[in-house]
């Protein structure tokens, strides 16, 4: 599904947030891979689950025609920082939700961008009849948990020793659900 892009100014920032297209494909292929390398919070290393264009310009296809799909891209000086997505589940028992992913290029965090990206994700979820959104998040990322807490989500399951991360290391994954009554 697509929105209608919106503008940002947050401590001296100027951005955009709006709806991923198909000339987007190539930057986000490159995106992903950057942001993969500078965080241990998602589940890839870098490199790994590569998407290349063709494959990204399919998602962006597919997120722009699907009822429960969103797929939304910020941009600051014409060039892309950030990305989200909710992705619906097309079985009937599974109607009723989609699940969020976010990713922001380090330099861009603390300035509201992943904030207005799930802020954005929950309204156009609100006004489109979905009543729950899911996420997973690392146990040690407590900006990410503080912040989903803030917009409503709770801790609804934990998956023990789920990764291990550079320093050798398991770490719990934690299932987080937001309910839209």
């Amino acid at each position: 599904m697509l929105i209608n892009e919106r503008e940002f100014y947050i401590n001296g920032l100027h951005y955009t947030i709006r709806s991923a297209i198909g000339e987007d494909a190539k930057e986000l292929s490159e995106l992903r891979l950057q942001i993969d390398g500078e965080t241990e919070n998602l589940d890839r290393e870098k490199g790994e689950d590569f998407i290349d264009i063709p494959r990204f310009e399919q998602i962006i296809k597919t997120d722009s025609e699907k009822r429960r799909n969103l797929f939304l891209v910020a941009v600051v000086h014409n060039r892309i920082v950030g990305f989200s997505r909710c992705e619906g589940i097309y079985l009937n028992r599974f109607s009723h939700k989609v699940e969020f992913g976010v990713g922001v290029l380090k330099d861009f965090w603390g300035v509201g961008i992943g904030q207005n990206l799930l802020k954005e994700s929950i309204s156009w979820a609100d006004s489109n009849g979905i009543k729950k959104i899911t996420l997973n998040v690392l146990e040690t990322n407590d900006k990410a948990i503080k912040l989903y807490i803030k917009f409503g989500f709770e801790i609804e399951g934990i998956l023990k020793k789920d990764k291990i991360l550079s320093d050798g290391k398991y770490y719990n994954t934690l299932i987080m659900g937001r309910w839209n009554e």
